[in-house]
Protein backbone atom coordinates (compact mmCIF):
# COMPACT_ATOMS: atom_id res chain seq x y z
CA UNK A 1 0.00 0.00 0.00
CA UNK A 2 1.08 3.55 -0.65
CA UNK A 3 -0.07 7.07 0.13
CA UNK A 4 -1.92 8.90 -2.66
CA UNK A 5 0.08 11.65 -4.35
CA UNK A 6 -2.79 14.14 -4.29
CA UNK A 7 -4.43 14.81 -0.94
CA UNK A 8 -8.08 14.03 -0.43
CA UNK A 9 -8.25 17.11 1.84
CA UNK A 10 -5.53 19.76 1.69
CA UNK A 11 -3.75 21.24 4.68
CA UNK A 12 -5.29 24.62 3.79
CA UNK A 13 -8.83 23.19 3.76
CA UNK A 14 -8.19 21.50 7.12
CA UNK A 15 -6.90 24.74 8.66
CA UNK A 16 -9.90 26.71 7.39
CA UNK A 17 -12.40 24.13 8.65
CA UNK A 18 -10.72 23.89 12.08
CA UNK A 19 -11.08 27.67 12.41
CA UNK A 20 -14.78 27.38 11.48
CA UNK A 21 -15.27 24.63 14.05
CA UNK A 22 -13.56 26.83 16.61
CA UNK A 23 -16.05 29.63 15.91
CA UNK A 24 -18.99 27.20 16.22
CA UNK A 25 -17.70 25.83 19.53
CA UNK A 26 -16.99 29.35 20.83
CA UNK A 27 -20.64 30.29 20.36
CA UNK A 28 -21.81 27.31 22.39
CA UNK A 29 -19.13 27.12 25.10
CA UNK A 30 -18.01 30.67 25.93
CA UNK A 31 -18.17 31.06 29.70
CA UNK A 32 -18.49 27.31 30.30
CA UNK A 33 -14.80 26.25 30.48
CA UNK A 34 -15.13 23.08 28.40
CA UNK A 35 -12.98 19.99 28.68
CA UNK A 36 -11.57 18.93 25.31
CA UNK A 37 -11.11 15.18 25.61
CA UNK A 38 -8.97 14.01 22.71
CA UNK A 39 -8.86 10.40 21.60
CA UNK A 40 -5.23 9.35 21.19
CA UNK A 41 -3.31 9.10 19.09
CA UNK A 42 -5.19 10.13 15.96
CA UNK A 43 -6.83 13.30 17.29
CA UNK A 44 -3.61 14.76 18.72
CA UNK A 45 -2.89 17.18 15.86
CA UNK A 46 -6.55 18.11 15.41
CA UNK A 47 -7.09 18.89 19.10
CA UNK A 48 -3.94 21.02 19.24
CA UNK A 49 -5.17 23.21 16.37
CA UNK A 50 -8.75 23.20 17.64
CA UNK A 51 -7.72 24.26 21.16
CA UNK A 52 -5.71 27.17 19.73
CA UNK A 53 -8.80 28.31 17.78
CA UNK A 54 -10.88 28.64 20.97
CA UNK A 55 -10.52 32.05 22.68
CA UNK A 56 -11.71 30.85 26.08
CA UNK A 57 -10.61 29.04 29.19
CA UNK A 58 -10.62 25.32 28.56
CA UNK A 59 -9.00 22.17 29.79
CA UNK A 60 -7.41 19.48 27.71
CA UNK A 61 -7.17 15.79 28.52
CA UNK A 62 -6.61 12.57 26.63
CA UNK A 63 -8.01 9.06 26.49
CA UNK A 64 -6.72 6.20 24.39
CA UNK A 65 -9.05 4.05 22.33
CA UNK A 66 -8.09 1.32 19.90
CA UNK A 67 -10.16 -0.74 17.49
CA UNK A 68 -7.96 -1.07 14.39
CA UNK A 69 -5.14 -3.38 13.38
CA UNK A 70 -3.58 -2.14 10.15
CA UNK A 71 -6.41 -1.04 7.86
CA UNK A 72 -9.11 -3.28 9.39
CA UNK A 73 -11.43 -2.77 12.32
CA UNK A 74 -11.02 -5.50 14.93
CA UNK A 75 -14.67 -5.23 15.97
CA UNK A 76 -13.74 -4.70 19.62
CA UNK A 77 -12.80 -1.52 21.47
CA UNK A 78 -10.05 -1.12 24.05
CA UNK A 79 -10.19 2.04 26.19
CA UNK A 80 -7.50 3.23 28.57
CA UNK A 81 -7.54 6.16 31.01
CA UNK A 82 -11.35 6.45 30.77
CA UNK A 83 -11.84 5.50 34.42
CA UNK A 84 -9.41 8.22 35.58
CA UNK A 85 -11.35 11.07 33.98
CA UNK A 86 -12.98 13.78 36.08
CA UNK A 87 -16.00 14.75 33.98
CA UNK A 88 -18.89 14.97 36.48
CA UNK A 89 -20.78 18.27 35.94
CA UNK A 90 -18.27 19.27 33.21
CA UNK A 91 -18.97 20.35 29.64
CA UNK A 92 -17.09 17.65 27.74
CA UNK A 93 -16.23 17.81 24.05
CA UNK A 94 -14.85 14.49 22.79
CA UNK A 95 -12.41 15.27 19.98
CA UNK A 96 -12.00 12.39 17.53
CA UNK A 97 -9.98 12.06 14.35
CA UNK A 98 -12.53 9.95 12.47
CA UNK A 99 -15.91 8.34 13.11
CA UNK A 100 -16.03 5.18 11.02
CA UNK A 101 -18.06 2.22 12.28
CA UNK A 102 -18.94 4.23 15.40
CA UNK A 103 -17.98 1.41 17.79
CA UNK A 104 -14.98 3.15 19.31
CA UNK A 105 -16.57 6.51 19.94
CA UNK A 106 -19.89 5.04 21.13
CA UNK A 107 -18.03 2.91 23.70
CA UNK A 108 -16.27 6.05 24.95
CA UNK A 109 -19.44 8.16 24.96
CA UNK A 110 -21.30 5.44 26.86
CA UNK A 111 -18.56 5.36 29.50
CA UNK A 112 -18.61 9.16 29.78
CA UNK A 113 -22.41 9.36 30.05
CA UNK A 114 -22.14 7.15 33.13
CA UNK A 115 -19.88 9.76 34.76
CA UNK A 116 -22.64 12.42 34.65
CA UNK A 117 -21.15 15.28 32.62
CA UNK A 118 -23.09 18.58 32.43
CA UNK A 119 -23.02 18.18 28.64
CA UNK A 120 -21.37 15.83 26.18
CA UNK A 121 -20.61 16.60 22.54
CA UNK A 122 -18.62 14.86 19.82
CA UNK A 123 -16.38 16.83 17.47
CA UNK A 124 -14.85 14.73 14.68
CA UNK A 125 -12.44 15.88 12.02
CA UNK A 126 -13.72 13.21 9.63
CA UNK A 127 -17.00 11.35 9.39
CA UNK A 128 -17.39 8.23 7.26
CA UNK A 129 -21.15 7.51 7.49
CA UNK A 130 -21.12 4.75 4.86
CA UNK A 131 -19.26 2.47 7.31
CA UNK A 132 -21.45 3.16 10.34
CA UNK A 133 -22.43 0.07 12.34
CA UNK A 134 -23.42 1.89 15.54
CA UNK A 135 -25.91 4.80 15.30
CA UNK A 136 -23.68 7.65 16.44
CA UNK A 137 -23.58 11.11 14.85
CA UNK A 138 -20.96 13.80 15.53
CA UNK A 139 -22.31 17.10 16.85
CA UNK A 140 -19.53 18.91 14.99
CA UNK A 141 -17.91 17.52 11.83
CA UNK A 142 -14.94 18.76 9.87
CA UNK A 143 -15.47 16.76 6.69
CA UNK A 144 -17.65 13.87 5.58
CA UNK A 145 -15.72 11.42 3.39
CA UNK A 146 -16.42 8.34 1.30
CA UNK A 147 -15.21 4.88 2.28
CA UNK A 148 -11.44 5.35 1.97
CA UNK A 149 -8.70 4.36 4.39
CA UNK A 150 -7.05 7.71 5.07
CA UNK A 151 -3.86 8.90 6.72
CA UNK A 152 -2.28 12.21 7.63
CA UNK A 153 -2.98 15.03 10.08
CA UNK A 154 -2.80 12.53 12.95
CA UNK A 155 -4.37 9.52 11.24
CA UNK A 156 -2.08 6.57 10.66
CA UNK A 157 -1.59 3.17 9.11
CA UNK A 158 0.32 0.99 11.57
CA UNK A 159 1.82 4.08 13.21
CA UNK A 160 3.03 5.73 10.00
CA UNK A 161 1.97 8.88 8.12
CA UNK A 162 0.52 10.80 11.09
CA UNK A 163 2.87 13.68 10.29
CA UNK A 164 1.47 14.42 6.82
CA UNK A 165 -0.11 17.90 6.86
CA UNK A 166 -3.01 16.86 4.60
CA UNK A 167 -5.40 13.88 4.48
CA UNK A 168 -4.38 11.24 1.94
CA UNK A 169 -5.93 7.97 0.78
CA UNK A 170 -3.99 4.73 1.20
CA UNK A 171 -3.92 3.10 -2.23
CA UNK A 172 -3.31 -0.53 -3.17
Amino acid sequence: MRVSEQPLITAEAIAARVEELGRELTVRYTGKRPLLLAVLKGASLFVADLARSLPMELELDFVQARSYAGTRSTGSVALSRAEDLEVTARHVIVVEDIVDTGRTVEALLERLRGLDPASLALCALLDKPSRRVVPVQPDYTGFSIDDHFVVGYGLDCDGLHRNLPAIHVMEQ
